[in-house]
């Protein structure tokens, strides 16, 4: 590779993580994800999300106008053959502090999910209440999970089409009980800047196989959705996002959320000029074409 590459290469690198930064902080300020002197765990399963997460985490912690601290943990779910060594060994090389937490949760959702079946889901919720806990043994006031924009709208469009819920992943969340927050800094991140981003950072990624490299199907197809969209129409995913962030629950069903039964005429007031002028009636059943209004039945104190 010449000089000429090296520097278009880095010009283009610089571009990415100049985006990415942006795209954190931006959603850090947003859903006001950090405060001052928060304790931030940050959970590190040894993909490239969540590496990457770490990695801009640790450098906007330094230009940051408030101070907070940055704590990388990572459960071990008890996976035959994980590579115990590789996490830790990372994580002295950048000097932070770091908990690897034993959990075997891989008996657990080998014992309980039929053969065939996918684990993601018991997975999931296992891993989640031992950080939970865990969080506040250690006394973090934030816990940081890798997700992406396209992690948020694939779980969507999957609660839509399999679970009829209009629901997503939040980017900011306070458990059921109240006694954690968790928090999704890659929020308006694409995972096509991420991989990207971790080719060049040359993270240690470790694949993710406690279900034998059985991907979610589900998930998969909606996933192969988006990247046609992508294809075809450059921009929808982000649109599809930005509606999540622009709900208007009158125009939706939810009547937990909005009050159909109660919804009374006012005609008190003068009303406004509608854009388009008043139509003639041409033909009627109901007497001569011509409307007199005197007929008119004063509905305002009905």
């Amino acid at each position: 590779m010449n000089q000429v590459d090296n520097r278009k290469e880095t010009h283009e690198f610089n571009k990415l993580q100049k985006r990415l930064r942006k795209n954190v902080g931006n959603a850090i300020v947003d859903y006001n994800m950090i405060e001052e002197n928060d304790v931030v765990m940050a959970c590190i399963s040894g993909g490239k999300d969540s590496f990457a997460m770490l990695d801009i985490l640790l450098k906007l912690r330094e230009v940051a106008p408030i101070k907070f601290d940055v704590v990388a943990v990572n459960l071990d779910q008890k996976q035959p053959g994980f590579p115990e060594h590789i996490l830790p060994d990372y994580f002295e090389t950048l000097n932070i502090p770091y908990y690897i937490v034993d959990k075997d949760t891989y008996s657990v959702v080998k014992e309980k999910v039929p053969e065939g079946k996918t684990t993601c889901g018991l997975c999931s919720r296992l891993r989640r209440g031992t950080l939970y806990s865990f969080a506040e043994k250690i006394g973090a006031t934030k816990i940081a999970l890798g997700h992406h924009l396209d992690d948020i709208v694939e779980t969507m469009f999957l609660n839509m089409f399999h679970g009829a819920r209009l629901k997503a992943m939040p980017p900011k969340l306070r458990s059921d009980d109240g006694r954690n927050v968790v928090i999704r800094p890659l929020t308006y991140c694409r995972e096509t800047d991420l991989i990207e981003y971790a080719e060049h950072k040359e993270f240690p990624i470790i694949p993710c196989n406690l279900c034998g490299s059985q991907e979610n199907l589900q998930r998969q197809n909606i996933k192969a959705m988006l990247i046609d969209w992508d294809k075809e129409n450059p921009g929808r995913v982000e649109k599809v996002f930005k509606s999540i962030q622009n709900v208007s629950p009158s125009q939706l069903a939810d009547r937990e959320l909005f009050d159909f039964v109660n919804l009374p005429i006012d005609r008190s007031s003068e009303r406004e000029q509608y854009e388009f002028a008043e139509a003639e009636v041409s033909s009627s059943n109901i007497g001569s074409a011509h409307i007199d209004e005197s007929m008119f039945i004063d509905v305002t104190n009905v």
